[in-house]
């Protein structure tokens, strides 16, 4: 009909058929309307039927738009005080939808217990996520993005017994933090009193340790090499769980558009190479009868399961593993050490009682050891506190159910996005004496001894719990009781006074660049 209209005007302009043209728009915009009023109307049905819940006994949730769902009410740059807010709101269970994506927040620790341990399979998958899907199709998911099923039940095996047989079993890697404790110190030494940020430093010394687990080597602090690859990995944060990473994966066609998501794959794939080179490297030297680290390790379990079908053991697919483990022994320490030292700066006060505790217990003629924590539960609450506080990861990686299943009465079905609001549990007020501030008394008794509450979930819980807790928390006491040991920490003068209650957030939340002063004791 539009066609003929068209052709109909042609007409009427060729034989100058002035009287009549004019009827013939208003007819074709009559016939126009009609048309975008149909298709509004097909495509807002259509969105309705995208978005109808079969289950009976859905979560709550805020009415979320056409098409974008609830996207416009979640700040993207600080999705964790978003979801805070619809938790006051809606209750410990809140249903949203990003896009077309149905996803579920669970907040409050008895909540995120039920689910996470009391059913913790139910809870255990991953959703695919479009800022990753074009790395993973060349490398793999890797342990910590891999669906749920044998391929991640063998890869999460081998990673756990590789960890504790290159870990903490072993009295050389206490000895090698020890060790990189001091080269952390030199770091500080060598900015000889002047403001610093010690941002980088910390990430050095951290990055150091899951390096001689995974290759078996570390780096100086001044290789310009990793500190490029440090950068990467810094930016890959921020820029992942940031505004950009959420927006691509709500959109995924974003990501083939210019923007700053494309850094995000571009990192992924330099660091990759790093690795390749790495491997190529301990391929050439490999000895099946002696295993020096964790490739090692994956190189010898790949040569026993070769024959072996459907293997998760592939070349290939130990680079995300690597990178993951690289990633995460990193940046969480990393930024842990990070708040700890801001917090002591801002608390002269509670950082002379570590200093008299240090002290007491340990002396200045020797370097601190692991088995001094028991006998400093102040240092120890103050860690922490600074674990608590400092929220670094205030949502966990996101999860997906495994199969329909309920949580706090209601229902959620297979298939659902899950995010762990962890830093609900961590600044749950009901829960803290005082959740908004900086109290190692939250994790000491009336007699003073070390304490620690059940809501206490900063490496999340479950089948999906950091496998890296125990290393973690082996390098932050070290790391902090040794530089406390040796400086004194203050604010430069003249200079801003930083703040703990404003942060970066990305897949970690990090307190904003801040500059401190070190003198020797």
């Amino acid at each position: 009909m539009l066609c003929a209209q068209f052709v109909y005007c042609s007409f009427a302009l060729e034989n100058m058929d002035i009287l009549a043209f004019p009827q013939l728009l208003l007819n074709l915009f009559d016939r126009l309307t009609v048309l975008a009023v149909f298709c509004t109307a097909f495509c807002l049905v259509f969105d309705f039927m995208k978005r109808w819940k079969t289950c009976g006994n859905y979560p709550p949730g805020p009415w979320g738009f056409p098409f974008v769902g609830n996207i416009l009410q979640v700040d993207l740059s600080n999705p964790h005080l978003s979801f805070t807010k619809l938790w006051k709101k809606y209750g410990d269970v809140v249903s949203l939808e990003f896009g077309w994506t149905n996803l579920v927040v669970l907040s409050g620790y008895k909540t995120l217990k039920e689910a996470l341990v009391k059913k913790s399979e139910d809870f255990v998958d991953r959703p695919s996520l479009p800022i990753y899907e074009k790395f993973f199709e060349q490398h793999g998911e890797g342990i910590m993005f891999a669906k749920f099923g044998d391929w991640w039940n063998q890869q999460k095996k081998f990673s756990i017994l590789t960890l504790k047989n290159f870990g903490l079993r072993k009295k050389t890697l206490k000895l090698q933090i020890v060790e990189e404790a001091e080269f952390l110190i030199q770091g500080f030494e060598s900015e000889q009193g002047l403001p610093f940020d010690p941002y980088f430093h910390l990430t050095y010394a951290t990055s150091n340790i899951i390096c001689s687990i995974v290759f078996g080597e570390r780096f100086d602090y001044s290789d310009k090499k990793f500190l490029q690859l440090l950068h990467m990995l810094e930016e890959s944060f921020v820029l992942e769980g940031g505004f950009w990473g959420q927006l691509v994966n709500v959109f995924p066609f974003l990501y083939y558009l210019p923007g700053p998501q494309n850094k995000i794959f571009q990192n992924h794939c330099k660091m990759a190479q790093f690795w390749q080179e790495i491997i190529k490297s301990h391929k050439e030297s490999w000895d099946p009868n002696y295993t020096r680290d964790f490739i090692d390790a994956f190189l010898t379990q790949q040569e026993k399961m070769r024959n072996t079908a459907n293997t998760s053991f592939l070349e290939n697919k130990m680079i995300t593993s690597l990178l993951g483990l690289f990633a995460a022994g990193t940046e969480t320490t990393s930024t842990t050490l990070s708040w700890g030292l801001l917090f002591m700066v801002l608390h002269p006060d509670v950082q002379s009682r570590v200093h008299e505790e240090i002290d007491r217990v340990i002396g200045k003629g020797r370097r601190p050891r692991l088995e001094d924590r028991e006998e400093m539960p102040f240092t120890n609450a103050v860690i922490h506190e600074t674990q608590r506080l400092g929220n670094i990861v205030p949502i966990s990686l996101p999860h997906e159910t495994y199969r329909d299943t309920t949580v706090m009465g209601y229902t959620i079905p297979k298939g659902t996005m899950i995010i762990p609001n962890i830093s609900s549990a961590l600044l749950d007020e009901d829960i803290w004496l005082t959740p908004h501030q900086f109290n190692p008394g939250h994790f000491l008794d009336s007699d003073g001894k070390f304490v620690k509450p059940e809501a206490f979930i900063p490496f999340s819980a479950g089948h999906r719990m950091c496998l890296g807790e125990q290393l973690a928390k082996t390098e932050l006491f070290i790391f902090f009781t040794s530089m406390l040991q040796r400086f004194t920490l203050f604010l430069p003068a003249n200079e801003a006074r930083p703040s703990y209650k404003k942060a970066r957030f990305g897949i970690t939340l990090c307190p904003l660049p801040y500059r401190l002063c070190v003198k020797a004791r």
